[in-house]
């Protein structure tokens, strides 16, 4: 979808879902693409969400042991993390969202980065990239619920684990209810809840959960202060049910745990772990369900955040490694798993990664944050997406899958395998779970299952020479005894994908693994009639059941039943078939695709079907669709007319050549490292206290210049400088290069005669500030020192007296559009280098690579135009190869940090440039900072836009 950018461009195409307030549609949107009547066990101990006396509730949330109730409807909460702060592209944020919709997601979770608003004490902003309210309202258009989490602590590997720069200079412990920090997050939350207030959905909104805090788990716990948070939320209109992550499953904060507990329990999963280098190397399937039932038996088993990817560290392994850890077969198994274990509410963490811009990071990771998650940073969507796509659809079609309880006596034939059958307690529908007792076992395995319902006692499949089959890391949800339509389903030993109706017609999905043998049994009381459409299929009735036979193929398989109150079609394929069919509402009825890459949504008007969706080659088409709808369009160009299916081609993405960076100019900086240099202005620090968060510099380069009158005896100096991991600084003694350092304290040797009696020296420290630490474990960690620490000589005892220079305007930020992670103190940030419409006119023109011998900073800058074709979306990426020297750089596009690239520890070398951001019909700026680590490392390497993919639409 070409989004509206900040040059003006088209806006996505976006289906409104606006939400009526009439009890009958609240029901029925509850079930999201369900399109039947399920049913709602009557549970003893039912749980209400009570509203503050002042709220008039427009909708209700309530909870029993097995589900959250939305107007007493059952709801499966099958949700995707999403960062806004990481897409900093606000016409983006639709595009992801249908992307997240469209697999099947009916919920978003989302962390509300309270230093992404506030640079400063009592200063915070909601607007543009911030506008939070937009946000909500794009999720709701979208279709999705939220579950809303501001902390105020966040931790997801960003600095500070989300405090703002200006707390950390705070002398009471954070997370806990000493007064001042008190004062600092209420004042936060007295912004934030507002706006999240007039979005619950009890007042028409979306947000159907509130979380308090972030895995407060660890480390010294004060209830109190969890309380302190869940009174202010309350008084401030919040009324949906809150609830809180354990960062493992310990029971903290449970209903009924005394001061602090929450309305549901939740927990975090990471089995994973987040480790990437090994990406075959499994770890055993958590079992949870036991612990979970303890630690809150009257709410439902809510996993707030399940492993969906990884982190990966600076010189780690790379993102590719992270997809393949925790790839389809993982989704396949363990969240299956999850699923046996009778889970029915799951936020997979993350769904959209994005991107760590500017000096977001805490400082172990750099600027991807692609995660390894469903969608990709360029916003891609990755063989996991489809996967999760097939489990969140068949969540939202069988609904009795919200209510189910462990039942015995299902076996199977093979001992290797593990089966566990789940059954509704109201419609005793039956879901079968398989998978290897070895969860991380890669062998090819057959075998039958056996199972009792109250449709009898079945060992499937049935049908001679065929058989289940387990083949490698898999596992499979078969369904039985179910009605959907006003068909009954007996089993099928294939997986529903998903089922509706279409004027007077059931239709049900099922698949299975390319190749293998599927079986389906229905119940007609009389032999109904079978004609296959399309593909092979033998079927046989016998004793009121209708058996169909066939193999799992690439082709899209259709078969007809004529038979009872109305007709059947079934529908068989593999993974790749299920993987792109797409089930839509319209005003006219619901409408079931199949072939593109994306299908974000459908309309309907005057008997005009609508698709909007992407494709990523040339696609066939196959739709079904009411008879109203006389016309089809795809992204509103004609396809035909409809029929039942409707077969058309649609076309495939042009060719894009992307333009080479040349004509770049060049210049050096770093004047801060001679002597002489004017530093008047700069702000001095006292002898005891050198960090530069007490200051108001909290991100990105900080330069100091120490001044002394030297004795002439000096043989050493002495320098503590803190970066965070992975970071450096670098030294000059009277404007002499000393050598670059890792973090922590070094002495440099001042040779005999360097320094003259009496005479005025002066020592530059540049310190590159990786971040502040996070604060997992409530220790305050995220106050670690940053900048200097110490700084001494030795051999005399002269004192140095030290000046600081940040960011320009410290906590008042230069450029408050692009907030206060954005720029550092590098002499070329403070003097607007790396904005588009700075003058580099008398710059030096060079040719990459380039090569400089002098230590300290230097700049490039280069412009590019772009003319994407219309109806196209093409994310673009900066890659720079370089493997030699050894540097660091930040890359601006636009004005915007979109990277930190380090040459020699990696791994990132393309970075993402999300348009918005990125002009895609005009004229584009580039501009690169490389800070040379060496006295002779200075340089930059070639630089190139790459290409992620191209969609057309």
């Amino acid at each position: 979808m070409m989004p509206r950018n900040l040059f003006g461009e088209s806006p996505l195409h976006s289906r409104k879902i606006y939400w009526r307030r009439s009890l009958a549609f609240i029901l029925l949107f509850a079930l999201c693409v369900s399109f039947f009547s399920c049913s709602s066990p009557a549970v003893q101990g039912a749980q209400t969400a009570v509203a503050s006396p002042a709220a008039t509730p427009t909708h209700t949330v309530t909870w029993d042991r097995y589900s959250l109730k939305l107007d007493g409807k059952r709801l499966m909460v099958w949700s995707g993390e999403f960062h806004y702060w990481r897409l900093p592209s606000q016409s983006l944020w639709s595009d992801v969202l249908q992307k997240i919709k469209a697999a099947g997601f009916n919920t978003i979770s989302i962390y509300f980065d309270w230093a992404y608003h506030s640079p400063k004490a009592g200063v915070y902003d909601f607007t543009g990239i911030r506008d939070v309210n937009k946000l909500l309202t794009i999720a709701q258009d979208a279709g999705l619920y939220v579950i809303a989490r501001p902390g105020p602590y966040i931790n997801a590997e960003t600095d500070a684990g989300g405090f703002p720069g200006w707390l950390i200079t705070q002398q009471g412990r954070a997370r806990s209810s000493a007064s001042d920090y008190t004062a600092a997050y209420m004042e936060w939350l007295s912004h934030i809840d507002p706006i999240l207030a007039q979005h619950q959905i009890t007042n028409g909104g979306n947000i159907i959960l509130y979380q308090v805090e972030n895995e407060y788990t660890y480390g010294s716990l004060d209830a109190t202060y969890m309380q302190q948070i869940e009174n202010k939320v309350h008084a401030d209109g919040i009324n949906v049910p809150l609830d809180h992550n354990d960062a493992s499953l310990r029971g903290n904060w449970a209903p009924g745990k005394g001061t602090g507990s929450v309305d549901l329990y939740a927990f975090d999963g990471y089995p994973q772990g987040f480790n990437c280098s090994n990406p075959t190397n499994w770890s055993g399937v958590p079992q949870f369900e036991t612990n979970a039932r303890s630690a809150s038996p009257n709410t439902p088993i809510f996993i707030a955040e399940f492993q969906g990817g990884s982190f990966d560290p600076w010189g780690g392994p790379g993102y590719a490694k992270c997809q393949q850890l925790t790839g389809p077969d993982f989704v396949n198994v363990f969240y299956k798993s999850l699923l046996s274990q009778g889970v029915t509410m799951l936020n997979s963490y993350m769904t959209y990664g994005g991107t760590s811009w500017g000096w977001l990071p805490e400082p172990t990771v750099y600027s991807s944050y692609d995660y390894g998650a469903a969608i990709d940073e360029a916003r891609q969507l990755t063989p996991k997406y489809y996967a999760m796509k097939r489990i969140g659809y068949m969540l939202q079609a069988v609904d009795p899958i919200t209510a189910t309880d462990l039942a015995s006596g299902a076996t199977v034939s093979n001992s290797i395998i593990n089966v566990q059958q789940r059954v509704n307690p109201t419609t005793k529908t039956s879901f079968l779970f398989l998978r290897h007792n070895d969860a991380t076992a890669t062998s090819n395995d057959t075998f039958q299952a056996t199972f009792t319902s109250p449709d009898g006692t079945y060992t499937v499949p049935q049908q001679s020479g065929t058989a289940l089959r387990l083949n490698g890391r898999d596992s499979k949800i078969l369904v039985a005894n179910y009605n959907f339509g006003v068909q009954h389903l007996v089993y099928s030993t294939s997986e529903m994908l998903t089922q509706t109706t279409i004027d007077n017609r059931d239709i049900a999905m099922f698949y299975g693994r390319n190749g293998e043998n599927g079986e389906t049994v229905l119940h007609y009381a009389t032999q109904p009639q079978v004609t296959v459409l399309s593909g092979s299929v033998t079927s046989t009735y016998a004793n009121g059941n209708l058996r169909l036979n066939y193999v799992h193929s690439s082709a899209l398989t259709q078969v007809l039943i004529h038979g009872g109150t109305r007709d059947l079609l079934v529908l068989l394929g593999n993974d790749d078939v299920a993987s792109h069919t797409w089930l839509n509402q319209t005003a006219a009825g619901p409408v079931l695709s199949y072939g593109p890459y994306l299908v974000r949504s459908a309309t309907s008007s005057n008997g005009v079907l609508n698709l909007i969706g992407d494709t990523n080659s040339q696609t066939n088409l196959v739709v079904f669709a009411p008879a109203s709808l006389g016309q089809l369009t795809w992204n509103g160009r004609v396809v035909g007319p409809t029929s039942n299916p409707t077969q058309g081609t649609l076309p495939g993405p042009q060719a894009v050549t992307l333009p080479a960076l040349t004509n770049w100019k060049f210049q050096s900086e770093a004047p801060e490292s001679q002597p002489g240099f004017n530093d008047a202005s700069w702000a001095q620090t006292s002898a005891s206290q050198l960090r530069m968060d007490y200051y108001g510099f909290h991100y990105g380069f900080v330069w100091y210049r120490g001044h002394f009158t030297a004795k002439g005896s000096e043989t050493s100096i002495t320098i503590d400088g803190e970066t965070g991991a992975h970071g450096v600084y670098s030294v000059w003694l009277n404007g002499a290069f000393q050598g670059s350092y890792n973090t922590g304290s070094h002495t440099i040797s001042i040779p005999a005669g360097t320094l003259k009696a009496n005479t005025a020296a002066e020592v530059s420290v540049l310190i590159g500030n990786m971040g502040h630490d996070e604060d997992f474990s409530s220790g305050d960690t995220h106050k670690s020192a940053r900048g200097l620490a110490t700084a001494s000589l030795q051999g005399s005892t002269s004192a140095i007296s030290w000046k600081i220079q940040g960011d320009q305007g410290g906590e008042n930020i230069a450029s408050p559009a692009r907030g206060p992670f954005n720029t550092g103190g590098l002499y070329g940030e403070r003097n607007g280098w790396y904005l588009p419409s700075y003058n580099a006119a008398n710059w030096k023109v060079v040719t990459l690579p380039n090569r400089w011998s002098t230590s300290g900073v230097g700049w490039y800058r280069t412009s590019f135009t772009l003319n994407l074709p219309a109806n196209m979306d093409v994310p673009i990426g900066l890659h720079i190869s370089d493997a030699t020297y050894n540097y660091q750089a930040l890359i601006y596009v636009n004005g915007w940090l979109m990277g930190r690239y380090w040459n020699t520890v990696g791994p990132q070398t393309t970075f993402s440039l999300p348009a918005g951001i990125l002009n895609t019909h005009g004229t584009n700026t580039v501009a690169i900072a490389v800070w040379g680590l060496g006295a002779q490392s200075g340089g930059l390497g070639q630089v190139s836009l790459t290409s992620y993919g191209a969609y057309a639409q």
